[in-house]
């Protein structure tokens, strides 16, 4: 082994290097696996080369620190700060080292990347949300109160005219929701075309905000190609919208960038994570939802999708998982703002308490079939949502506050308990 990509725990400090934290499986010791990641992922590759000098060496190398012995494990590898393009290269450089050719090295049987370490002065060279937990609470006027934030998902995700939309928009307003967004896959189709779409909505929750009293927001999907997605930004902008989404992982971090840091944009950013299960759903593969997260907050997300504790997606028992990712959203990160967690995907109010206990009350519950399959339709069903959330921060069971509150009472005799094995241990 060449000792060049190997230092003692107590060698590598904190400040100065990017720690990545790798389960790896192989034929080989798990030791060996870190050194060719350490190898590949900084200075070296397959055969010696002429051309490396010793500076190169002291300087770039990566170390393995730290790992579990035998062929599967954990494996510490320390990254130089100096290997990394901040500035410019950003996140995409980031990701290119601690999350790049090793995924694909022949001696390496599975790799995933568990978590990272960032530097105090590398996140420092981001500017992170712009608004965060206290401001998104601050537009809708929850400072007070505390309590979790209702959203919903337009239902059908898509067919849906924009006269059609922003109906419903209203009627989960007037029902009482803080958050409508688009669905992760309607952006400008020729049957709810973008910019007529947001006009009506705004429209819509205008006349919420006349009745009620309350603001909500509308997150108008911006994901496009990134002209695609500077053109529905600036027009969303143009015309009243107060937030924004975007499929962080289909457009790239950069593009969430982009938006946030742009001076003109001053809305929150909704961040969904389509496609994120290609990545992190795998034990033994791939990048777990934690990195993903920590990046979505280094480059600005306002608000980001992170799973439930019991919904129709994912597994049983990764509520802890969820739990720890939303506490680092909420907790202080060398002075970024934080990130208001969503939970969505299979929510409805007779899983709201669980969710509300487990995952805390800086959250966004989020329901779609939940609010618009209601039997009395899209008003009942946020009203229900509501209602519920109020039963869980009061400590009252489902089924007593149901008996003052017919639209709650409905809901349960329709699902029930449904998916709230998920919180169960696995």
């Amino acid at each position: 082994m060449d000792e060049t990509f190997f230092a003692r725990p107590e060698d590598v400090d904190p400040d100065s290097y990017v720690i990545a934290k790798y389960y790896v499986e192989s034929d080989l010791p798990t030791v060996k696996v870190g050194e060719q990641i350490a190898i590949e992922e900084s200075i070296g590759t397959w055969t010696k080369v002429t051309t490396e000098t010793e500076w190169i060496r002291r300087h770039l190398a990566a170390k393995v620190f730290k790992y579990e012995r035998g062929n599967r494990g954990v494996v510490y590898v320390a990254f130089p700060l100096e290997l990394f393009d901040v500035e410019t290269g950003g996140v995409p450089n980031l990701l290119s080292i601690v999350a790049g050719n090793l995924f694909g090295l022949s001696a390496i049987r599975h790799c995933r990347l568990l978590d990272i370490h960032l530097p105090r002065d590398y996140v420092r060279a981001f500017k992170g949300p712009k608004f965060g937990i206290e401001g998104v609470r601050s537009i809708v006027g929850t400072l007070e109160d505390r309590r979790p934030h209702l959203g919903t998902i337009v239902k059908p995700k898509v067919g849906l005219s924009p006269e059609q939309t922003a109906e419903v928009a209203y009627e989960a307003g007037v029902g009482g929701v803080d958050l409508v967004k688009d669905d992760e896959t309607l952006t400008n189709q020729r049957f709810c075309p973008f910019k007529e779409r947001l006009v009506r909505v705004m429209e819509a929750l205008d006349r919420v905000r006349e009745e009620t009293g309350r603001v909500v927001l509308y997150a108008a999907n911006v994901t496009a190609s990134y002209d695609g997605m500077l053109e529905l930004a600036d027009f969303a902008m143009e015309h009243g919208a107060n937030c924004l989404m975007i499929d962080v992982l289909t457009a790239g971090f950069p593009a969430l960038q982009r938006l946030a840091e742009d001076p003109s944009i001053k809305v929150p950013i909704h961040v969904h994570r389509a496609m994120h299960a290609a990545l992190t759903r795998s034990r033994v593969h791939g990048i777990h939802m934690r990195v993903i997260a920590k990046l979505v907050r280094l480059v600005g997300g306002d608000q980001l999708h992170t799973g439930t504790a019991a919904g129709k997606m994912g597994v049983k028992g990764e509520w802890r998982e969820v739990r720890e990712i939303n506490d680092f959203l909420r907790s202080e990160w060398h002075g970024l703002k934080t990130v208001m967690p969503v939970a969505s995907g299979g929510i409805h109010p007779g899983i709201v308490p669980i969710n509300v206990r487990l995952l805390g009350r800086d959250v966004v519950i989020n329901a779609g079939g939940g609010i618009h399959g209601h039997p009395w339709g899209t008003r009942a069903g946020a009203k229900a949502m509501r209602q519920a959330i109020e039963a869980a921060i009061r400590g009252v069971p489902l089924e007593e506050y149901a008996r003052d509150h017919p639209e709650l009472r409905v809901a349960l005799e329709k699902w029930g308990q449904l998916f709230a094995e998920k919180a169960q241990e696995s």
